[in-house]
């Protein structure tokens, strides 16, 4: 073996950085054990316990140099489906965007032309720009848009002269300004929902942003906050030094209040048999919750020191806001009045808000938070908190974002001096000079959507509009500001076109399903490896297995990848289809024992026999998997992700980890067998006449292909919300329910009776309505009227707020021009997929018949999966929606069913090769009879792990692993029985005339 040193040394390599990786999965982990242990049940304690832990710099808790916080970003990321959470599509709509720019215009025409390119958009792919001139000249062929479009704002731009064509392109530059701001926006706005590894993309379609935020438990503030409007302002600041002395009267203010409380609850006790009247009448005193309650139930530390106790009782303000001092209490200047711990923010504004504390500091002072942790905080868990002075008589800020024009990082002649230039129009420029000019020496906050972002102070007056914000910022942090201070000019919505919310309780089913048939499968897998081909050959293939699984979840954890169900589907069925190689491998070292020659040389031919159709073979799963990689969103991504990752693992492992482990052990001379005397001759003797029978299966694939065909065109497909548009629930009842009763009772609240099936078990439903499906922003509502119409079945006295919590597991909304997306993509990716296969196939195989018989044996595949998903539905006990997930289940069809047919198309052009004078007929029969063991393993085990999933993987796959099962049947049988036959049909004739003219040349 070649090079063997340079492939021990990656093999070394890839171990250790794969050993690296997983380690921080392992540290975290440890941590949350002992938090789980230390909590005892009790969930408030855990988390404290945890938040601990993170707010801990690198002196104090560490793991290779890293915080605790740095080890949780890089440790294995869950998905959605495994840790629950909610996964939201947001599109900043053009008409939107439109509407603003025109100043919010009630032209008619106008109006109506952007009615009619919003519905048209339903049906069409094109660009909403496109339609909206197109309907605005149906409407008015003499209209001009400029007209509408000169405004103030785009007065540089847009002027009466200006054509509709030249108006349309204005308008498309600003749109795609928006949506860029938009993009920055939501970006900073995901920071605040508390989730570790949150994910913000771009999708293809314009406008439209992917969010996946794992772990948030109030999808209706997500809804809230990303749907929102920026709100870029700019405020005038009070000095730290002006509000300390306010600052230690609300101390003292405070602490007199908790002995008050104190003093009441005590006479409270001795006075009645229970606390519950003076309870009441405490809580009056203050207009609020109990002090005393507050800081029992919320204390941060309850093993804190007795020092630091009596410390906390002296000064309860201070004990959760550290002041803005030095060690000899001179007050440092800037706005920032004060730090806290992010666990505590919560609490200081509380005690702020407090009626006796409010009224101590002037009437024209706010408080907000900054957005970034404190920069010399290592852990990064303080924030300021900065002083805001109202000078305006409507409380608003003296200047917004609207006025921004353009925004940029500079640096100074050395370069070490970053800034931020800004510019404004005419309208904010004079107001600019305005507040500079009486606020010399003082700090200007910049605050996007409530939070100080930079708070730069004031050296001169600063007019025309022009200035720069300076504050020692590093280049990423200069960029950051100027995309935010661009981000002001926002001028419409993000609109949530899908979201997906799931419960906690789905995600703890879904892991301990996906373990259980992961580990299933995994163990069948290793102990039929070792039955099939001998103790040696067999266990020399588990550690190939092994080997492939560690390294897999190594590359997994390097690559920040989100590990989902379908993710750990694909992981499964990876280790599914690594088999293959050491099959190929394993079959070919026993053709070459059976020859005579011995145990090196066949292991070496073996070897490098095999490595064609292993290569071919592989490579045609992976372009599938790298196409459903382009075209999928969320899970089917991960399944993707795994899948590729999978075979190129599985590829190192079975073709050169196997090889070292077999050349050590050749050369110590040790004995090995690839076979037991039940397996060792196993399907080596047949003489099935494939071709001869072709006709006859043709009958059969013919049948079938039209009875798929017919029931396409009569009974059609279930398609899921994915492809129709709508709303999905999933509720979990205490005792099982009929679906009729649920879709009765719901029917007279959605006006429509939805459609209910059950979902898993007997007391779970899912439930799909496409109940005001157009209209954005009713989240609420249509969540309010599930539960008054589930109100009967659920158990009396239910809040609303507890149905959400603990009986909807899960929910869906896909609006319905992301359903048209998604559809497109479908036919995209399927279509794609075939292309692909066709020209690789072509130029390895240098016949175009072989591609016609693979896209024909792939065509035969879908529509037969198709036809029996057609018939199927409504009579299985389980999902058989057409949606995303099953998109993916086709595509990995196609490519494990191009994988097959490659291989003995791999088989027959080695044949022919050898056997150049046999009829075309004998090659081919001769090249499937000697794969047909390869096949039938290879399909056999990969059936076994997918049955494994399929019953215990849960219900959220079900549907899936069940078009896998019928694909790869399908793909077995048409790879012998379809492929090749055509392959045979079109180069047959091609074939003879060919060996006629060798004859004839022979002859000559």
């Amino acid at each position: 073996m070649q090079n063997k040193g340079a492939i021990v040394f990656l093999a070394i390599t890839l171990a250790l950085v794969s050993l690296y990786q997983l380690s921080f999965t392992a540290a975290t982990y440890k941590v949350k054990k002992d938090a789980r242990i230390y909590a005892n049940g009790d969930l408030s304690r855990e988390l404290n316990y945890i938040d601990s832990i993170a707010s801990l710099t690198k002196e104090e808790w560490n793991y290779l140099g890293f915080t605790f916080r740095e080890c949780q970003a890089k440790e294995i990321n869950l998905g959605l489906d495994l840790k629950g959470g909610m996964n939201v599509i947001l599109e900043i709509a053009e008409e939107d965007v439109v509407m603003a720019l025109s100043n919010n215009s009630s032209d008619r025409n106008f109006i109506e032309a952007l009615r009619i390119a919003k519905e048209r958009r339903k049906e069409s792919q094109a660009e909403f720009l496109v339609l909206f001139q197109r309907a605005f000249e149906e409407l008015d062929p003499n209209a001009r848009l400029a007209a509408i479009f000169a405004t103030p704002e785009l007065k540089e731009k847009v002027n009466f002269n200006t054509t509709n064509e030249e108006v349309i392109r204005v308008i498309e530059a600003e749109s795609q300004v928006a949506i860029d701001n938009g993009f920055n926006i939501l970006r900073t706005r995901i920071d605040r929902f508390g989730v570790v590894q949150p994910n913000i993309s771009r999708l293809e379609g314009r406008g439209r942003i992917l969010i996946e935020l794992p772990g948030v438990k109030d999808p209706q503030r997500v809804r809230d906050l990303l749907q929102g409007t920026a709100s870029l302002e700019f405020w005038v600041t009070y000095e730290n030094s002006e509000i300390l002395p306010f600052l230690s009267q609300a101390n003292d203010a405070l602490r007199e209040i908790i002995k008050v409380q104190q003093s009441q609850s005590s006479q409270a006790a001795a006075d009645t048999p229970s606390g519950g009247v003076a309870q009441a009448d405490t809580a009056a005193v203050t207009g609020t919750e109990s002090l005393l309650d507050l800081i029992a139930r919320e204390s941060t530390d309850t093993t804190a020191s007795g020092t630091l106790q009596e410390f906390s009782q002296q000064n309860p303000l201070f004990s959760v806001l550290r002041p803005n001092v030095s060690e000899d209490g001179r007050s440092f200047e800037g706005s920032v009045i004060g730090l806290a711990h992010y666990r505590d923010t919560a609490k200081v504004n509380r005690y702020l808000a407090m009626n006796q504390l409010r009224a101590i500091f002037p009437r024209d002072l706010k408080f907000f938070w900054s957005h970034d942790p404190f920069k010399y905080d290592d852990a990064k868990t303080f924030y300021e908190l900065h002083a805001i002075r109202v000078t305006t008589r409507n409380g608003l800020a003296p200047l917004d974002g609207s006025v921004i024009t353009s925004a940029r990082p500079s640096t100074g002649i050395t370069g070490s001096d970053i800034k931020v230039d800004m510019s404004m129009n005419s309208e904010g420029a004079k107001e600019w000079a305005l507040i500079t000019g009486n606020n010399i020496g003082k700090c200007i906050a910049v605050v996007l959507d409530g939070y100080v972002r930079s708070a730069p102070r004031v050296s001169t007056e600063i007019r025309g509009g022009n200035s720069e914000i300076s504050g020692d910022f590093t280049l990423e942090e200069a960029e950051d500001l100027a995309n935010i201070l661009k981000s002001g000019k926002l001028p419409a919505p993000a609109r949530i076109v899908q979201d997906t919310v799931v419960g906690p309780s789905l995600g703890k089913e879904a892991i301990s399903a996906g373990l259980k048939s992961f580990l299933l499968a995994f163990l069948v897998v290793l102990a039929y490896m070792v039955f099939y081909y001998s103790h040696r050959g067999g266990l020399v293939a588990d550690i190939a297995l092994l080997s492939n699984m560690f390294f897999m979840m190594g590359v997994l954890a390097s690559l920040n990848a989100v590990l989902t169900l379908p993710g750990i589907a694909g992981i499964v069925l990876t280790l599914g289809m690594a088999v293959d190689a050491n099959v190929l491998i394993y079959e070919r070292i026993k053709e070459e024992l059976r020859a005579g020659k011995g145990v090196k040389l066949a292991v070496a031919d073996g070897y490098r026999n095999a490595y064609s159709a292993i290569i071919d073979g592989n490579v045609t799963t992976l372009l599938t998997g790298v196409v459903l990689y382009v075209f999928g969103t969320g899970p089917i991504k991960g399944f993707a992700t795994t899948l590729v990752i999978g075979i190129i693992t599985s590829l190192f492992s079975a073709i050169f980890i196997t090889r070292i482990i077999y050349d050590t052990m050749l050369k110590r001379n040790s004995t090995l067998t690839f076979s037991i005397k039940a397996t060792e001759n196993f399907l080596k003797n047949t003489r099935i006449n494939f071709i001869g029978l072709r006709k006859t299966f043709y009958v059969v694939s013919a049948i079938i292909f039209i009875l798929s065909i017919a029931s396409l065109f009569t009974r059609g497909l279930s398609q899921g919300i994915d492809f129709t548009g709508g709303r999905t629930f999933i509720v979990k009842f205490d005792q099982p329910v009929a679906t009729t009763e649920v879709a009765s009772a719901l029917g007279e609240v959605f006006e429509s009776n939805p459609q209910v099936v059950t979902y898993g078990s007997d007391n779970q439903v899912k439930i799909m309505t496409k109940y005001k499906v157009d209209e954005p922003g009713i989240d609420s509502e249509v969540e309010e009227l599930l539960y008054r119409g589930l109100t009967d079945l659920l158990p009396a006295g239910l809040s609303m707020e507890e149905f959400l919590e603990d009986y909807r597991v899960g929910s869906e909304t896909v609006g319905p021009t992301i359903a048209l997306d998604i559809k497109i993509k479908a036919l995209w990716a399927v279509g794609i997929s075939l292309l692909v296969m066709f020209f690789y196939i072509f130029a390895r195989f240098r016949n175009w018949q072989f591609g016609l018989g693979a896209i024909a044996s792939l065509v035969h595949d879908t529509i037969v999966v198709l036809g029996i998903y057609s018939i199927a539905y409504g009579f299985l006990p389980f999902s058989l929606d057409i949606d995303q997930s099953f998109i993916a289940a086709i595509l990995t069809v196609i490519g494990y069913s191009v994988n097959d047919t490659v291989i003995v198309f791999d088989r027959i052009r080695e044949y022919r090769g050898l056997y150049r004078k046999r009829p075309l007929s004998e090659v081919m029969n001769m090249a499937l009879n000697s794969t047909l063991s390869r096949t039938l393993n290879t399909s056999f085990t990969t059936l076994i792990v997918l049955f494994a999933i399929f019953i215990f993987g849960g219900e959220v796959i079900r549907g899936f692993i069940f078009a896998l099962l019928i694909g790869i049947g399908v793909g077995t049988y048409s790879s012998l029985f379809v492929a090749t036959p055509i392959v045979y049909n079109t180069l047959g004739k091609r074939e003879l005339l060919i060996r006629e003219k060798e004859g004839e040349k022979e002859k000559k």
